[in-house]
C-alpha cells in the first residue's frame, strides 16, 4: 500500500507572536495508508481538530509539511485546491452546511466545483445518495425538510460524491443516539468497502474507535502520546488514563477479571471479542465463567 497522507514534522501556534500564544500542534509526524482506518483520539483541547484542517490547507502549519500523494499542498495555489478534492473533510455536526435549494444541488456542489461534465456530476449525486441509504425522492426536497438523520447523510453524501482518497471525519457522530451512529458508521464503512478510500476518524467514543479502527493515534497535549493496533493502545490503559482517556467498557472489565484471577486476555476492546474469549475460557475448562 502507498501513503495517501504524509505528516513531517508539523506545528501549529495559533496568535504567535502575542500574550494569547498558543502551540495547539507540536512537531507531528504520522501517515496514512490507502484503504485504512485511522482512529485519532485524545482529549478535549488535544489538538484533534486543529491537526485535521491541515490534512486539506484549510490550516497552513506555521512549521512542517503536508504531502498528498507525495505531493507538498502548499507548494501552489492548484496544488491547496488538488488536495481539497483529495482529502474530504467532514466537520462535527455536517448537517450544518446544508444551503442549497435541493438535496440534489448540494450533493452536486462539490463535483459541480471539481469542474465535472453534467453526466459524471449526476452520475456521482446518485451513487453517493445510494451510499448514505438516502431515497431518489429525496434528492429533490429541499435539505431543510429533511430529518436529523437524514440531513447528516444528505451532508455525508456532498463529501462522498467528491470520490476523495482519504475521508476525514471530525467527530461525525456527535449528538446521534446509539441507532443513529451505528448508521452513520455504516455509511462510512461502505463508502470505504465500494471506493477503496482511506479514513481517518476523529472520535471521543473509545467503543468506536475500538471497534471500527485499523490503527489509533492518540494526541496529548498537541502531541502523539502513542500510536497502534486498537488491542496495543488499550493494552496501555493507563497511560491513557494519566492523558484524560478512557479505555473501552469491555476491556476495563476484562482487567479487572484478570486482576480476579481469570486466564483472560487483555487484548479484548469490543463485544465480539469479549465473547470469544469467553467462550475460548469455557471451552477449554481454565475456570468458571458466570
Amino acid at each position: 500500500m502507498s501513503e495517501i497522507l504524509t505528516v513531517q514534522n508539523i506545528s501549529h501556534i495559533y496568535s504567535a507572536g502575542t500574550p494569547f500564544e498558543r502551540a495547539a500542534v507540536k512537531n507531528i509526524s504520522l501517515s496514512v495508508q490507502e484503504g485504512e482506518f485511522v482512529g485519532l483520539i485524545g482529549h478535549t483541547g488535544s489538538g484533534k481538530s486543529t491537526l485535521v484542517q491541515h490534512f486539506n490547507g484549510l490550516l497552513k502549519p506555521t512549521s512542517g509539511t503536508v504531502l498528498v500523494d507525495g505531493q507538498d499542498i502548499h507548494a501552489s495555489k492548484e496544488a491547496t485546491r488538488r488536495a481539497r478534492f483529495q482529502v474530504g473533510l467532514v466537520f462535527q455536526y455536517p448537517e450544518y452546511q446544508l444551503f442549497e435549494e435541493t438535496v440534489y444541488k448540494d450533493i452536486a456542489f462539490g463535483p459541480r466545483n471539481m469542474g465535472l461534465d453534467e453526466g459524471e456530476i449526476d452520475r456521482r449525486v446518485r451513487t453517493a445518495a445510494q451510499q448514505v441509504g438516502l431515497p431518489e425522492d429525496a434528492l429533490e426536497v429541499s435539505p431543510f425538510d429533511l430529518s436529523g438523520g437524514q440531513k447528516r447523510r444528505a451532508a455525508l453524501a456532498g463529501v462522498f460524491a467528491m470520490e476523495p482518497r482519504l475521508l476525514v471525519l471530525d467527530e461525525p457522530m456527535a449528538g446521534l443516539d446509539p441507532v443513529g451512529r451505528e448508521e452513520i458508521l455504516q455509511c462510512i464503512e461502505r463508502f470505504r468497502r465500494v471506493s477503496g478510500a482511506a479514513v481517518l476518524f476523529v472520535t471521543h467514543s473509545m467503543e468506536d474507535a475500538a471497534r471500527v479502527s485499523d490503527r489509533l493515534i492518540v494526541l496529548n497535549q498537541g502531541e502523539i502520546l502513542m500510536q497502534g493496533s486498537p488491542a496495543e493502545v488499550f493494552s496501555n490503559s493507563q497511560a491513557l488514563t494519566a492523558a484524560g482517556l478512557d479505555i473501552p467498557t469491555v476491556t476495563r472489565l476484562f482487567i479487572e477479571l484478570r486482576r480476579r484471577g481469570l486466564p483472560l486476555s487483555p487484548a479484548v476492546y469490543t463485544v465480539p471479542q469479549a465473547l470469544a474469549e469467553i467462550l475460548r475460557l469455557k471451552n477449554g475448562g481454565e475456570g468458571e465463567v458466570c
